[in-house]
């Protein structure tokens, strides 16, 4: 790669191994017949590791660079996650583990290898503490790659994708118990349900509510609908921020920002609220 530092064969193929709309990718997905019982498989368990000799240097794939963060103390945000399975199976990860869709691991672009993470289902409130040992997923508009093993626990492998909440935990947080049934069903009082996670298309953000609503009535103008200005304090300064949305479900607003590239208004980011 031009003597950049490189990245593992799963991490450039798992743009193709992510999920997509609807579920898993081509031939990528479960095996016909579980290995182990998902259902029984533990969470990860935080503890203190040194960075791995592989993965944490910046690195470029399909032309975007990224620049691993040094430390995954504090990090916490809302997105889309996707999973894969066989396709990957006993290949390398990007820190030179075997990619094991049993265990609970996670690929990320940016958290330090290896980390842990919680990984929380904003729709049922399922979670699961993952290990991240590898990169990607490089697909636009998702956050991070679940195992088969850790989609399952949070309810997401059927769909191939799901609206999560990521937070970094450390070797002091309190060990998992091992998981020795199916989890129960989540039973989301009315109340919780009424403030469901809100997924939104960000096109843009300026400081100028004229810019702002300029690209407000282009979009509107090439049908692209519901569009509205969200003004956010930002730093003490007034950010105007053009939406797209809110949207049913990561495969609508899969298709609206494929289509919006298509048409030149550039890739609009995935947004969660609350």
């Amino acid at each position: 790669m031009n003597n950049r530092p490189t990245v593992t064969l799963i991490a450039v193929l798992t743009l193709a191994g992510c999920a997509s709309p609807g579920g898993y990718y081509e031939d990528d997905g479960p095996h016909r017949r579980a290995q182990v019982d998902v259902a029984r498989v533990p969470d990860a368990v935080p503890r203190d590791e040194p960075p791995s000799a592989g993965g944490n240097r910046p690195y470029t794939v399909f032309g975007v660079s990224y620049r691993p963060l040094a430390s995954a103390r504090g990090y916490r945000e809302r997105g889309v996650a996707s999973w894969y399975g066989k396709k990957f199976h006993g290949r390398l990860t990007s820190n030179g583990e075997r990619y094991d869709m049993y265990a609970m691991t996670a690929a990320h672009k940016t958290l330090p290898l290896p980390s842990y993470v919680r990984v929380r289902n904003l729709n049922n409130g399922k979670s699961v503490i993952v290990r991240v040992n590898d990169r990607g997923p490089f697909r636009e508009n998702r956050l991070i790659d679940l195992s088969y093993a850790a989609a399952s626990r949070i309810g997401i492998v059927g769909t191939g994708t799901g609206i999560v909440e990521v937070e970094a935990v450390s070797g002091d947080e309190p060990a998992v118990r091992v998981a020795t049934a199916p989890a129960p069903v989540a039973i989301i009082p009315s109340a919780q349900a009424a403030s469901a996670p809100q997924l939104y298309l960000q096109a843009g953000a300026f400081t100028s509510r004229d810019n702002a609503e300029a690209l407000r009535n282009r979009l509107a103008g090439a049908e692209f609908r519901p569009v509205h200005i969200e003004p956010a304090e930002v730093d003490g300064v007034t950010v105007y921020r053009v939406r797209l949305g809110p949207f049913a479900s990561v495969e609508d607003s899969d298709q609206v920002a494929a289509r919006a590239g298509n048409a030149g208004f550039g890739t609009p980011i995935v947004v969660v609220e609350p």
